[in-house]
């Protein structure tokens, strides 16, 4: 089964670059879309869900590594854990640490029977061998810690960013985020007025409460509360 992972941060946010990239390569994927703040794995439902049922021989594919966590020692955790699990990875925008480039570095690994009638000289052959196989798995697993590193670094960049931004613009005399008292209008709750105001009985419509919620499509809190505003505008 192959997965394609799309993370977003904010629910107004756009994922369709993300899953464009993903099934491009992936077309026949299935797509779980996560909306979650924090660089860490920590509160991701779908992510909890996904690995319940992520099996050995499955596929989890991300449009970036910063896509899958954006904490460097998280990351390569999670990602040695996956791999141990036989659970191959692609990340589309730094393909030099999938999983599968990993595999081949465990897989070409020098594998040398070392007799030479001496046993001082086969242990130093041995040694040397089994050293130059740790070093090259070391590498390996260094690679994929840097790309997480660097992707956990974008990330504080451009929280700094935004913050250097939203400090400029404070100091600019500019509003950052709304103001203290100010109501923001939903289409939705004007479009519930509208109707609260036409067909109300208490505005001159025919409809009681209950048909005029019906109608609306609101919850008797909600309906309330709007007939209030109605009233004190």
């Amino acid at each position: 089964m192959k997965y394609g992972y799309v993370r977003i941060s904010r629910s107004k946010m756009n994922n369709e670059r993300q899953v464009r990239n993903i099934l491009a390569k992936y077309p026949t994927a299935k797509i779980i879309e996560e909306i979650h703040t924090r660089t860490s794995f920590v509160g991701r439902k779908e992510w909890d869900k996904l690995m319940r049922q992520v099996k050995k021989g499955d596929t989890i594919v991300f449009d970036s590594v910063s896509r899958m966590c954006g904490n460097a020692e998280e990351g390569t955790k999670i990602y040695e854990d996956l791999f141990s699990k036989g659970v191959e990875l692609v990340f589309l925008k730094e393909p030099q640490i999938n999983t599968e480039v990993f595999k081949s570095a465990l897989e070409n690994q020098i594998d040398i029977v070392v007799n030479t009638g001496n046993n001082a000289t086969d242990n130093l052959l041995s040694n040397i061998v089994t050293a130059l196989n740790d070093y090259t798995i070391e590498i390996a697993k260094q690679q994929i810690k840097i790309v997480f590193e660097q992707a956990e670094k974008e990330v504080m960049d451009l929280h700094q960013r935004t913050k250097e931004g939203m400090e400029t613009a404070r100091l600019n005399g500019k509003q950052i985020g709304r103001k203290e008292g100010v109501k923001v209008e939903t289409n939705k709750s004007k479009q519930a007025k509208e109707i609260i105001q036409k067909h109300s009985i208490d505005f001159g419509g025919s409809l009681q409460d209950i048909d005029v919620i019906t109608l609306c499509g609101i919850s008797r809190k909600t309906y309330y509360k709007y007939k209030k505003e109605l009233r004190q505008a």
